[in-house]
């Protein structure tokens, strides 16, 4: 598939781009961005590929691209792409990422993005060492777009004041079909339960919106579901800048819902949608006192441009064209798995975690599941015998 801009005084060379994964996020997601912004730039999808042979030859016809594989390394040899996107389940991350890292490409990875910081760290040390990358991106869409840009200004210039109290909630639903299927609710597939696979999308826009954090108690529980993971997690966390705020992720929640509420000392922030926001989804109400005037020039949040993954990846290609470091990528990148991994810590262990605390050789530092009695996947042939 190649696409160019019709402006014929446009001399850049395309972007040579592969698809890794031909499943509902690559036909979804993926490939509709791409297709997108071809439309404006120079860009030329080269090559998908998959290990479903049948997959991926589909996948090649219906999109227009001449070349499908089943084999990463020999795409990757041959074609020489200067970006992957990684539409693959989280436990193939690190070997694709760090592959198509030492072959020269930038990566966008889709999230989860991937079950461990152990993972992520070795993912991080293979990035090039120039300052122009490569670079490996995680897909956190959601603090993209022109909603979640307008407010993370007003916080950063504290012109509702300071933030002080904050509440994330991922409230979703999924029934005994959805964990079904085999690699579903498993440590070594899925890489953990809501506040991995769900959450982490909420919660990175918190971090994305408020900054570091500082320390985080929670709890976690199977309720429902006959799953490995956790199906609902609630956690306490503070932030260095001393907002106190409450984070839900639930999979057991018939109205389903995502919300990011943010009270500062002069307004209310609040952004309600599901799986995607636009600038209508945001709202501010002011405090006593504050005038129309200055109420209403926060709420202008100028052009609408939705959070999505053309949005982030609009943004990845000028990166890469500019040759610096994107945004989620890096210690960017890495803040809400560590955010995500220290909560586990603190639930299982039923203490306080701070920012910082999981390094190597801490358990949580190479599984999420850290080990923990209860919460570890049983070893093969562990189950306790009855006797005769």
């Amino acid at each position: 598939m190649f696409v160019t801009t019709s402006n014929p005084s446009h001399r850049e060379q395309p972007v040579r781009v592969a698809i890794v994964g031909t499943g509902a996020i690559a036909r979804g997601s993926h490939l509709p961005a791409l297709t997108a912004l071809a439309a404006g730039r120079p860009l030329e999808i080269v090559a998908a590929v998959d290990v479903d042979a049948a997959s991926v030859d589909a996948f090649c016809a219906e999109a227009g691209i001449a070349r499908p594989y089943t084999d990463l390394d020999r795409m990757l040899a041959e074609q020489r792409p200067d970006l992957v996107t990684l539409a693959t389940p989280p436990r193939f991350h690190r070997d694709q990422t760090v592959a198509a890292l030492r072959a020269g490409a930038w990566v966008w990875c889709e999230k989860p993005p991937c079950p461990s910081l152990e993972d992520f760290d070795a993912i991080e040390a293979a990035e090039g060492s120039r300052d122009d990358g490569p670079y490996a991106a995680i897909v956190f869409q959601h603090r993209f777009g022109s909603g979640a840009r307008h407010v993370r200004e007003l916080l950063a210039g504290q012109a509702m004041g300071r933030p002080l109290v904050a509440h994330c909630q991922t409230t979703w639903y999924r029934d005994e079909a959805y964990y079904s299927v085999p690699w579903r609710g498993r440590w070594s597939s899925e890489g953990g339960g809501p506040a991995m696979g769900h959450g982490i999308h909420q919660m990175d826009l918190l971090l994305d919106l408020l900054g570091p954090w500082a320390e985080i108690r929670a709890m976690a529980g199977r309720l429902v579901h006959d799953v490995e993971t956790e199906d609902v997690s609630t956690a306490l966390v503070r932030f260095e800048n001393g907002t106190m705020a409450t984070v839900v992720n639930s999979v057991l929640s018939p109205d389903e819902v995502s919300r990011i509420r943010i009270d500062c000392e002069r307004a209310t922030v609040e952004l309600t949608h599901l799986y995607g926001h636009r600038n209508a989804d945001w709202r501010i109400t002011p405090a006593p006192g504050v005038t129309p005037e200055e109420a209403d020039a926060w709420r202008d949040f100028g052009p609408d441009v939705p959070s999505s993954h053309e949005a982030q990846l609009e943004g990845l290609l000028d990166d890469l064209r500019a040759g610096r470091r994107p945004r989620s990528s890096g210690a960017d990148g890495r803040k809400s798995l560590e955010l995500v991994a220290a909560l586990y810590k603190a639930a299982f262990n039923g203490g306080t975690v701070r920012a910082g605390e999981i390094v190597p050789g801490d358990p949580y530092y190479s599984a999420l599941h850290g080990n923990a009695p209860g919460w570890a996947p049983e070893p093969l042939g562990s189950a306790t015998e009855v006797p005769a």
